[in-house]
């Protein structure tokens, strides 16, 4: 599994209900993912920043989906260039489902 850190800077002056707007409108699209596991929306009002983490089955996945065009959105959306990083996750405890989720070998 692969755990991918996503941060980008929002726009002066967005409200806290704009950004969750946003988030509860791209939603659908990220359920659809069969390779995505699970995807936290982090906001950041004193810094003025937004994004995610997402955990993933594998890297390529990630890759795909924040290609040129995912990119590009942000940029017109938000206008910022996202920061990405990631991270090797073989362990995920989750308390809210009770469960261990340990990558596949």
């Amino acid at each position: 599994m692969i755990t991918e850190y996503v941060l980008f800077d929002i726009p002066g002056g967005m409200s806290r209900e704009e950004v969750v707007a946003a988030m509860h409108a791209v939603a659908p699209k990220w359920r659809s993912m069969p390779d995505l596991i699970r995807k936290t929306f982090l906001y950041d009002p004193e810094a003025g920043r937004s994004g995610a983490f997402y955990l993933w089955s594998n890297k390529a996945a990630a890759l795909q989906a924040h290609g040129e065009a995912w990119r590009r959105g942000i940029l017109e959306t938000f206008g910022s260039v996202p920061e990405i990083r990631y991270f090797q996750t073989p362990l995920v405890v989750d308390n809210a489902l009770q469960e261990t989720i340990v990558e596949a070998s």
